[in-house]
């Protein structure tokens, strides 16, 4: 089963990568914090202005204001604008700026939870990490990879336990992007895909 579902993954995303927009380390941090609730084609709308306005020493002085008129269109954006205000101070105070490979310490960031500090480290650092946000989460349990009430932090573990370590940087990409554009929420394009005869929601619709 895994191998079928790395090779049907390889054949559909065999570029696979983050699509949130960054140059640098700090710009994909604060991009993954305003990716919560939010698609990142709007995230990377937003983060156009705000990282032409402002890096990260600026953006430590910058007011919350200001920043919250910039990241408005991405919802919750009075919370956002202080985790991003406070995450600038923190890595100018802590890093000069820079986003250490320190789970730990980006842990305790504001807006940071485990699938944002799993994004950020494999994609920094190539650190192994599979990141579960709501797309890798469906395709696990549609796929039976995981079962229908496992937490977010389980269905993490048992991707980690399936498949190689080190696969899972890749296979997380491939994952987010199989659940937003072919096994979507709503409307999955079952038809032609290979996966469906292991497939829960594919069984509950043909029955």
């Amino acid at each position: 089963m895994k191998n079928k579902i790395m090779s049907y993954l390889d054949e559909l995303f065999p570029d696979a990568r983050c699509e949130l927009n960054y140059n640098k380390d700090y710009e994909l941090l604060i991009a993954t914090v305003l990716s919560a609730q939010c698609t990142d084609k709007r995230v990377n709308l937003v983060t156009k202005e705000l990282f032409s306005k402002y890096d990260i020493f600026s953006l430590k002085e910058a007011s919350l204001q200001e920043i919250e008129r910039v990241i408005k269109p991405c919802g919750t954006f009075t919370r956002k604008a202080i985790y991003i205000k406070t995450i600038a101070e923190r890595l100018v105070l802590d890093y000069q700026g820079k986003v250490p490979n320190d789970r730990n310490y980006l842990e305790s960031l504001p807006g940071v939870g485990r699938k944002t500090c799993n994004v950020v480290l494999s994609n920094l650092y190539n650190v192994p990490a599979i990141a579960v946000d709501t797309h890798v989460e469906r395709v696990a349990k549609r796929l039976n990879l995981a079962k229908s009430n496992d937490t977010v932090l389980e269905v993490e573990k048992k991707l980690m336990k399936l498949f190689p370590k080190e696969k899972w940087g890749r296979l997380h990409h491939q994952l987010v992007l199989f659940g937003r554009y072919k096994c979507k929420s709503l409307k999955p394009e079952c038809t032609d895909c290979l996966l469906k005869e292991d497939c829960s929601y594919f069984k509950k619709t043909i029955e």
